[in-house]
């Protein structure tokens, strides 16, 4: 696979500058509302600890 050219390049870092400007103010209230917001940390473990189980699982079945 060829380089991309000098123009390509500058194109693709102004487009990610842009999506990054549009995207700005969404991830600031974002941010904000995390901060305030109740920590649940078992609704984020417990699907995590089964995925976990589940690998181990088929990992034991081979």
């Amino acid at each position: 696979m060829e380089e991309p050219a000098t123009w390509e390049k500058v194109l693709v870092a102004i487009l990610a500058l842009a999506l990054i400007f549009f995207m700005r103010p969404g991830l600031k209230a974002a941010m904000e509302r995390s901060k305030h917001a109740e920590k649940d940390w078992a609704g984020a473990l417990l699907p995590i600890g089964v995925v976990v189980l589940f690998v181990i699982f088929l990992i034991m079945m081979v």
